[in-house]
């Protein structure tokens, strides 16, 4: 690997510190280096091109802000955490170092994970597209009312949720909000993806496994504004009548690894209890 890019959480400032000195240690290595915050995107796009690998410091969602940046050409995303078990990380801060070296020699492994594309038409027919790794949710606004999102699948009516909101989410993101509202896990190299509506209020209160080749349309009704929501970081007001339109991705994020393809259900527990009290640290 020639080029790296180095992307870190700008509100953690151990993670901007370790970042700098990744960005010295793979210069040392002979390796062409960019550095960004995980926030600036727009700029890291900029910087994208002809790069080998992403270096993520931070925990989570850091990458899932990565894996805007990695698109369209699905540059590979490494995530080094700082403290906190994460589902998608994977090196500590402490290991980076001594890791990194493998990795640039190409002897880690490639974990591969389906993502959603998500087509916004407002009423006045703008449209808008967006890439998901995590989830897509259509929800109330600043004002806290039921809004009502009529759902069909590949063409067929479901129902009208009247609710908080309507989460649609992948394999990984289930392990996510979708978790949190009451959803099933999925394995996370799973292609089907998850529907399930938010506090609904007098209707279907199910969550529904779809296929791989399912497209799910969320018809927004509301009589004031509603949001939606790409990976929890890209939120736009909604008026009622917009459509959002779900399905897979062409694109898949790809993570490169160096530890053994561990059981994820093995760690699972652990994971989720490192979760818990990751929360509620932030909370005291």
């Amino acid at each position: 690997m020639k080029k790296v890019g180095v992307l870190y959480h700008p509100m953690i400032e151990p993670a901007h510190t370790l970042a700098e000195k990744l960005v010295k240690f793979l210069k040392s290595l002979g390796v062409v280096v960019w550095l960004s915050s995980a926030w600036e995107w727009e700029k890291a796009k900029a910087l994208i091109n002809g790069t080998d690998l992403i270096l993520c410091v931070g925990g989570d969602g850091t990458i899932l802000r990565a894996a805007q940046v990695a698109l369209p050409d699905s540059t590979p995303i490494t995530g080094i955490n700082l403290g906190r078990l994460g589902f998608l990380t994977e090196l500590s801060a402490a290991e980076a170092e001594a890791k990194i070296p493998a990795l640039l020699q190409g002897k880690g492994w490639i974990d591969e994970r389906a993502m959603l594309e998500a087509e916004l038409v407002k009423p006045d027919k703008e449209t808008s597209f967006f890439h998901a790794l995590n989830d897509v949710v259509v929800a109330r606004g600043a004002i806290s009312r039921l809004i009502h999102v009529k759902v069909d699948i590949d063409g067929e009516l479901l129902t009208t949720y009247r609710s908080d909101g309507v989460l649609v989410a992948t394999a990984t993101g289930s392990t996510g909000y979708s978790l949190a509202a009451g959803g099933p896990i999925l394995h996370p190299q799973s292609d089907e993806f998850l529907l399930l509506p938010l506090l609904p209020h007098l209707s279907s209160t199910y969550s529904l496994v779809l296929s791989a080749k399912s497209v799910v349309r969320l018809h927004v009704s509301t009589p004031h504004q509603a949001t939606l929501s790409i990976d929890g970081h890209i939120n736009l007001p909604i008026p009622s009548g917009s459509i959002v339109t779900v399905k897979p991705s062409q694109h898949r994020a790809r993570f490169l690894r160096i530890h053994r393809d561990a059981s994820f259900y093995g760690s699972l527990e652990q994971k989720l209890k490192g979760k818990q009290q990751g929360e509620s640290s932030r909370k005291s």
